[in-house]
């Protein structure tokens, strides 16, 4: 019997993503969650394979990020995943971050069918941030270029403002009574 194909709610990932030193990751327990296998299992197989884990792909957590990412999560009214549980058990390190390439890495160390279809939505995720960035900044671009010209525009139409504005020289005689004596 065959099993039907896990479908990851892209908009769930989208969530999962958040910045950290400037860059896009995703913790450790949402990829875990994401790929069907338990948090310590993943950081095992991490271990395991480190090698396969640069810098570029997966970073620790300080423990000033996981606190600011704790009241971000709280703030944000969601559960936060990653603060500890009981007295006894929870997390006793810090958590990791992987990066796109790094959730990638991680459905292939993990090896498992779930990983490998939950990871194309993660990447389609990463991608969708990604192009959202770069639109937002193209948007940006074409708002500068047309607050300039349109700067230049009313520029215009303020002179033209002003000029209403001003009084002009009247060559006409003064009203009222003048003594000859004061006249020019």
């Amino acid at each position: 019997m065959t099993r039907a194909p896990v479908k990851v709610p892209q908009r769930r990932v989208e969530k999962s993503i958040h910045l950290i030193r400037g860059e896009k990751v995703i913790l450790d327990a949402d990829l875990a969650a994401l790929y069907g296998v338990a948090t310590k299992r993943l950081n095992e197989q991490v271990r395991r394979n480190r090698q396969r884990f640069p810098e570029d792909f997966m970073l620790q957590l300080t423990a000033a990020e996981l606190r600011f990412l704790e009241r971000e999560l709280n703030a944000a009214n969601l559960k936060s995943q990653i603060a500890t549980s009981k007295s006894h058990g929870g997390r006793r390190h810090l958590p990791y971050a992987f990066t796109e390439h790094g959730a990638i890495m991680a459905a292939n160390v993990l090896n498992s069918e779930r990983a490998v279809e939950a990871s194309v939505e993660v990447v389609r995720a990463f991608v969708s941030l990604r192009q959202m960035v770069a639109s937002n900044a193209q948007l940006a671009r074409r708002l500068d270029e047309l607050e300039r010209q349109y700067d230049q525009q009313f520029q215009v139409v303020f002179d033209a403002i002003r000029a209403l504005m001003m009084q002009p020289e009247s060559k006409k005689k003064p009203i009222g009574f003048r003594p000859k004596a004061l006249k020019k």
